[in-house]
């Protein structure tokens, strides 16, 4: 979800879930360690619980930027071994890691000896010619042995030759049997499974079945009100709930803050778009938006104004 779930994204999604784990795009441990991005690592407290997803293939440098995000006050410390994105394969970090259980052992236990928090793992079933059967359950056992306890499969091959990061969501064909036979493999370590997962009916269909987690990516992102907004009830069964309506609210204060500051109102609003998914008035909410929020002097008057169609629509078919 790189250039996605940036802090704006989270503030957003935890206002609609308080239960869900929240994680950061992910974040070069050179980024950080060589380059000082230390604006990467920025949150809002309101974020809680966060994780702080790095890149990155040498130990000694992960070691260092886990520590300066377990100081940042993140919950947990990812490490990201599932990415196929071109940019992380030249930087020999992300899926193409997969090759190299070992390295990515020494890698979690530098980060390990580094920070208090917990460490985990997001990784692929396997990469290119590789046989999942067979790397993906030793792949476990090596980085277990390190004492990761904790991971999210991603139940899809990643092809880092022959497709680009886009096709590589979609066209690797999906092996969800695996990751059951992993926990079943596994009933020590706490595994989540990753793709293709859209509706919550899917995930607990998974939780039923015996797995420990699901994480859901773009679905969250591009319908938040049918993921997040029913996460707490159905998943946690909490009493905690909040109509996207009134998250565009609690929005507001939010986005005064980040004008004040110096920011635009894009920088926030993109990530609100798909807020009324499906729902009457959606299209309009996404026109105002897209079409004002990046012009000078927009603010929280546009998102009450975008708001104010899909109220109107709402009312025009009874809701």
């Amino acid at each position: 979800m790189m250039d996605w779930t940036d802090r704006h994204c989270r503030f957003l999604h935890r206002l609609l879930s308080r239960e869900t784990l929240l994680y950061t795009e992910m974040v070069t441990a050179p980024a950080l360690v060589r380059g000082g991005a230390l604006h990467l690592l920025d949150y809002s407290q309101e974020e809680h619980p966060v994780a702080l997803q790095l890149g990155g293939s040498d130990p000694a440098e992960l070691a260092q930027a886990a520590k300066m995000g377990a100081d940042a006050g993140y919950d947990e410390i990812n490490l990201n071994v599932g990415c196929p994105s071109d940019r992380v394969q030249s930087g020999t970090f992300g899926a193409v890691l997969m090759r190299q259980p070992d390295l990515v052992a020494d890698c979690v236990a530098a980060m390990q000896d580094a920070v208090d928090v917990e460490v985990t793992v997001k990784c692929r079933i396997g990469v290119d010619d590789q046989e999942p059967e067979e790397i993906l359950p030793q792949f476990l056992e090596t980085i277990a042995r390190r004492g990761i306890t904790r991971l999210t499969i991603h139940a899809r091959k990643a092809w880092l030759q022959g497709l680009s990061p886009k096709e590589n969501r979609d066209i690797p064909p999906l092996d969800y049997p695996l990751v059951h036979r992993m926990k079943a493999q596994f009933p020590e370590l706490h595994l989540s499974i990753n793709g293709g997962i859209a509706t919550l009916d899917e995930a607990l269909l998974h939780l039923e079945a015996g797995l420990d987690g699901v994480m859901i990516g773009r679905a969250a992102y591009h319908s938040p009100s049918d993921i997040l907004v029913e996460a707490d009830t159905r998943i946690y069964g909490t009493d905690h709930h909040i109509t996207a309506q009134d998250a565009v609210r609690a929005m507001l204060p939010y986005i005064e803050s980040h004008l004040s500051s110096g920011g635009r109102l894009h920088q926030v609003s993109r990530h609100m778009l798909g807020l009324f998914a499906g729902r009457p008035g959606a299209r309009l909410w996404r026109r105002v938006l897209s079409e004002g929020a990046s012009k000078v002097g927009a603010g929280p008057e546009l998102v009450l104004d975008a708001l104010s169609h899909v109220e109107n629509a709402a009312l025009a078919v009874g809701e």
